[in-house]
């Protein structure tokens, strides 16, 4: 991946190998922009969370690797964000990074892509389960806090895939990610998932081409082999959709690169 944004370090406990490492990774992957979106803190599911006392040095670890590789790489500096309403914290939104990506992770408190929790997808409809998601999805664009929209359709995750047309599902929320100007990632995890596919599928990247939204790209990478894992098939595919280009971001702002 010539751009690769959604990329995490140990701090979040779910994660192995140092950023340094990340680095070292993405260069060998020919990455030109690098960047970092460690899950931020929030008093919720602190489990699989970095602490806010620990801002300060993820941001300092990130920050020393951007200078002691400004020569061969762009390294950008962001947080993955929980869209849950209550628990956003201003002292992460109010950080000087590179870019916010807001995700979605929980329905009500469920955690729908643990597998620990994925005995939940028996005791509820299908269809309404993927509603519930979308309109999620929907407030999160509406909420214009994020620069980045984290993996579109996490929640087909383990393969429950929706009885009805995902493209009629997910209409409102892909029309308010478009007033919102919102760029959304595709993102290579899926294919290390059940589902065995990126996010979005390619009904939505037929969507996302149809409303003129921005794409950018990201490994999702929890371990170093991870970094740039399928990036070359994900660029194909946004290919294949007639994208060109990607968007990357510094300081909260929009340039396009060129894939």
């Amino acid at each position: 991946m010539k751009v690769d944004l959604h990329n995490h370090t140990p701090l979040c406990k779910h994660a192995v190998d140092e950023p340094r490492e990340y680095v070292l990774a993405a260069i060998k992957a020919d990455s030109s922009y690098f960047g970092f979106s460690d899950h931020a803190p929030m008093k919720f599911d602190e489990a699989y969370r970095m602490s806010f006392d620990e801002m300060e040095i993820y941001e300092r670890e990130i920050l020393a690797l951007k200078d002691e590789f400004k020569d061969k790489i762009e390294i950008l500096l962001g947080y993955e964000v929980d869209f849950l309403e209550g628990f956003m914290d201003d002292r992460v939104l109010s950080r000087k990074v590179d870019y916010l990506i807001g995700s979605v992770h929980f329905i009500n408190g469920w955690g729908f892509d643990n597998p620990e929790f994925i005995g939940e997808y028996k005791n509820k409809d299908i269809d309404k389960i993927w509603q519930d998601y979308f309109y999620c999805i929907e407030k999160m664009a509406k909420c214009t806090k994020f620069d980045i929209l984290g993996h579109l359709d996490l929640i087909k995750v383990f393969k429950f895939m929706p009885k009805k047309d995902v493209r009629l599902i997910a209409k409102e929320a892909l029309n308010a990610i478009k007033r919102a100007n919102l760029t959304v990632e595709i993102n290579a995890a899926g294919f290390r998932k059940p589902v065995a596919e990126q996010y979005p599928s390619n009904l939505l990247l037929e969507e996302l081409v149809a409303r003129d939204i921005s794409i950018t790209f990201g490994s999702d990478a929890h371990a170093k082999d991870q970094v740039g894992l399928n990036g070359q098939k994900c660029e194909d595919i946004a290919k294949k959709f007639g994208f060109s280009k990607c968007v990357c971001f510094k300081n909260r702002d929009k340039f396009t690169v060129e894939f």
